[in-house]
């Protein structure tokens, strides 16, 4: 007989669905407790349309749901507070839930704007089982001051279909009264068999402040989710109306059904959603990746105050931090320095470059331009670096002969030192002061460039500016009245800036339009005829009349050709 070893059985694949209906509405709540004593939603708007996109369980009890219009709730509920969705805090917020939730298994995905799936497969014996992982989760979120249903079962798909329908709908449909945890306690058992009467047993339930619990049994997939809706197989709303419209109000009802009649008459996402629901079609759980940090603390023996002494520190610590960006291929767009002082306080300065870098050669000068700012007080005891902003950085390989290369080279040269100058300037006046001109696609004299950020803009290449069919002033201002008399020649003199101007020769016209698209008020007073003015002192005017439109027209100063 062979010795051959047994493969032992792959576990059965669990997974649990955690769905927070009130997220939006409970996250105002943990910032504002005092609100908790009223009906309080939140307000999202689509198109013209104010409608509630959360509610607390207060405001539940009033008669309001999501998806009401807020004109409705209002009539309903007077003393209604509200305050407008936020979906980047409450996307935050369902992010810090992700990590909340690795304490029970390393396979966690988030599912905006409400929910997260977990992978708990080999995972719910470390809780003492299903149930008792259960009453964690319930524990947890009711001490975090969340609502929560959960669901669990053989597919993903089963898993959120149970978390948000089990029950009569649980809170997906407001509190219509036909949810377990709704009803009398004497009628509940009643009700259970009443939700769940077709194949097999019913799955186990948990009722709870938070909400109700669904655990499928393994292998009771297709039980377990047949009572439940058509809506819990993640459809379009469309095709639950007109499998409605047939009498198939239940997934048990298309369970029977030839897909391919289903297919060709409602989509192929119906099919494709049952399938992945009763694990015929794969769905894996894709683990958000860990957030990439760049940080290094120095803790010192002894306090210091010199600024030589944290430069010091920041020689040992650069190298480190570059090290890190550079295993990951980033760069540093902004670094903090935070100083820790002996007495409790803390102290803060960044820098931003206008280029990444992932050298200490290009942050510590700007760093030394900063320690003044630096209250060392009775000493510092801590040091820590951290790049919070970081971007990727790629080698750059230039290909082709020498002459290329050495051009290529020069050129990368130029900008690595624009890019080191504009983040010294920057270190002193913000990065957010230097700025850059962008061509743009306008005749208008004012429009032909737009101002962009120096340090997060590349300046264009040579060449590529267009040339204006006439000559442009080398300085442009806001159009200022010049006294002359009011004909379209050109005046033999006029008045500008409290000055007398004698023209000696003039170049034009060149006429220019308004944008008729656009209402600029500089450009009501009409179509203008530009002209290039040499007076007898010697000044180079770009003058222009207007020949009027909702304002009176007559002539104006634009430029100055230098």
């Amino acid at each position: 007989m062979s010795s051959r070893p047994v493969k032992s059985p792959s576990p059965q694949r669990r997974i649990l669905s955690l769905w927070f209906p009130r997220l939006g509405a409970e996250r105002l709540l943990r910032a504002e407790p005092a609100l908790a004593e009223a009906a309080l939603v939140t307000v999202s708007e689509i198109g013209n349309l104010r409608q509630l996109a959360a509610t607390t369980a207060l405001a539940e009890t009033q008669g309001l749901s999501r998806g009401q219009a807020l004109s409705e709730a209002m009539v309903i509920c007077p003393d209604l507070i509200t305050r407008p969705a936020d979906p980047g805090r409450e996307a935050a917020l369902l992010s810090a839930l992700r990590r909340w939730a690795g304490k029970f298994s390393p396979w966690v995905a988030e599912q905006t704007p409400e929910g997260l799936m977990v992978d708990l497969t080999g995972c719910a014996h470390l809780f003492g089982g299903e149930g008792n992982l259960f009453d964690q989760v319930h524990q947890d979120c009711a001490d975090l001051g969340l609502s929560v249903c959960a669901g669990i079962a053989d597919t993903a798909g089963a898993a959120w279909a149970l978390a948000r329908y089990a029950g009569g709908g649980g809170l997906a449909q407001g509190r219509s009264g036909d949810a377990i945890d709704q009803e009398a306690r004497a009628t509940r058992s009643r009700a259970r068999k009443r939700h769940w009467v077709k194949g097999g047993a019913a799955p186990q339930a948990k009722v709870s402040g938070g909400g109700v619990t669904r655990i499928a049994p393994p292998g009771g997939t297709r039980q377990a989710i047949g009572p439940l809706p058509i809506a819990a197989l993640r459809v379009e709303p469309e095709v639950t109306a007109g499998l409605a419209r047939l009498g198939l109000r239940r997934i048990d009802d298309v369970l029977g059904l030839p897909r391919a009649g289903l297919a060709r008459r409602f989509g192929r996402a119906l099919t494709w959603r049952l399938d992945q629901a009763l694990g015929v079609e794969p769905e894996p759980i894709s683990p958000a990746a860990a957030p990439l940090h760049f940080a290094v603390r120095l803790s010192l023996p002894d306090p210091i105050g010199l600024e030589d002494d944290i430069l010091a520190g920041l020689d040992r610590m650069l190298p480190v931090l570059c090290d890190k960006l550079r295993a990951k291929a980033r760069g540093a767009r902004r670094v903090r320095l935070e100083v820790a002082r002996v007495d409790g306080d803390r102290q803060v300065i960044e820098i931003g470059l206008a280029r990444p870098a992932d050298r200490p050669d290009k942050l510590r000068p700007l760093f030394a331009m900063k320690l003044g700012d630096i209250d060392a007080g009775f000493g510092i005891d801590q040091l820590r670096l951290v790049a919070h902003v970081t971007e990727p950085l790629h080698t750059a390989t230039h290909k082709g002969g020498l002459i290329a290369a050495e051009e290529a080279s020069q050129r990368r040269g130029d900008s690595d030192q624009m890019a080191d100058l504009i983040a010294r300037l920057g270190a002193r006046v913000g990065l957010e002061a230097i700025r850059r001109a962008r061509p743009a696609d306008s005749h208008v004299p004012e429009k032909t460039a737009v101002p962009l950020a120096a340090a997060w803009s590349q300046p264009e290449p040579p060449g590529t500016w267009p040339k204006p069919a006439r000559p442009r002033p080398l300085t442009l201002f806001r159009p200022e009245p010049v006294t002359a008399p009011d004909s379209a020649d050109v005046p033999r003199a006029f008045r500008w800036r409290g000055r007398a101007f004698e023209t000696l020769n003039a170049t034009g016209p060149e006429r220019i339009a308004p944008e008729w698209w656009l209402d600029d008020p500089d450009w009501r007073s009409g179509v203008r005829d530009y002209w290039r003015v040499v007076t007898q002192d010697g000044a180079r005017l770009w003058l222009y009349y207007a020949h009027g439109g909702l304002n009176s027209g007559g002539w104006f100063a634009h430029g100055d050709f230098g």
